[in-house]
């Protein structure tokens, strides 16, 4: 009751008077202010000593001091993607001067062409809000899994500042999981974020570490025949971007399909690990992706 009258009021208080502060600013000054509020801010929380435990378990023969400079950059992309929320109608790739450099949509355009849909996977790495704007922009219908704020009054301010992504989102959840189904019998796009663990998925390395990992993408992909492509996004300078989109990952054809879902998640989440490994400091280091032991 406390946190339901008290707590969630008072936070979301807060986070209304920043995210108001950031949407008034230009997208170039919100950006840059939500980095430095974050360098500033973020080693103070409990998130902070997860992040550093998850870089020397990952990292370990890496000197303290590039741990550290990678913890830094992560913490100033985790506040420049929060202050650049308010702002992303701003980040259209097919706009006049955008600030999204899109490239490999010729792996979209070889799938939808014909109205065939296709499932799109990326991972919590640079501003990971923007890959679906470029697939709307195609005039495709994308329909998005996410997980909800723990405070459900943020969580609406957060969906207000969706909109801009022209998408259906879903929580995840049984609510989600029946509307995924829905979409994707009404012949629709899909699109998830697969690095965070699961507790119930199945174990798999994840950047070389054994880690529960969902295995909803390859299930959907496989019962539906769906074309599973690797969305990434990078972030070049500031508040610039590029959207990459690679080949689709292939389907196993063992007969098996418990083995074949397993296979498809393994490249997955090899797939992820080298974006991670390639741009470390964008990656959300402060999940509590691997058991603490």
């Amino acid at each position: 009751m406390l946190r339901r009258w008290v707590i969630h009021p008072l936070e979301a208080l807060g986070v209304s008077i920043i995210y108001f502060v950031f949407s008034i600013l230009p997208v170039d000054a919100a950006s840059a202010f939500g980095g430095w509020l974050a360098r500033l801010l973020g080693p103070m929380t409990r998130a902070g000593t997860t992040a550093r435990r998850n870089l020397a378990r990952i990292f370990p023969a890496m000197r303290e001091a590039e741990r550290a400079e990678i913890y830094s950059l992560m913490w100033d992309n985790l506040g420049r993607t929060a202050a650049e929320h308010p702002h992303l109608a701003a980040f259209d790739p097919y706009r006049e001067n955008s600030r999204v450099e899109l490239a490999g949509l010729e792996y979209i355009e070889s799938f939808t062409e014909n109205g065939r849909p296709a499932l799109f996977f990326a991972g919590h790495i640079a501003n990971w809000e923007l890959s679906p704007l470029a697939v709307t922009g195609l005039g495709l219908k994308m329909n998005l899994v996410y997980r909800a704020a723990n405070n459900p009054w943020v969580d609406r301010l957060f969906q207000r500042g969706r909109k801009a992504l022209k998408s259906e989102l879903w929580p995840k959840g049984s609510t989600g999981a029946k509307q995924m189904l829905k979409a994707v019998k009404n012949g629709e796009c899909l699109a998830m974020l697969v690095d965070q663990k699961m507790n119930d998925g199945i174990p798999l390395p994840f950047l070389g570490v054994e880690a529960m990992t969902a295995p909803a993408a390859a299930d959907l992909a496989l019962r539906f025949d769906y074309p599973l492509i690797p969305a990434r996004v990078e972030r070049l300078k500031g508040a610039r971007f590029r959207v990459t989109f690679y080949p689709p990952v292939q389907k196993p054809e063992t007969g098996d399909r418990h083995s074949d879902i397993a296979a498809m998640m393994k490249t997955v989440n090899e797939i992820l690990g080298d974006w991670i490994r390639d741009r470390p400091g964008q990656w959300l280091w402060v999940h509590n992706r691997w058991p603490n032991e």
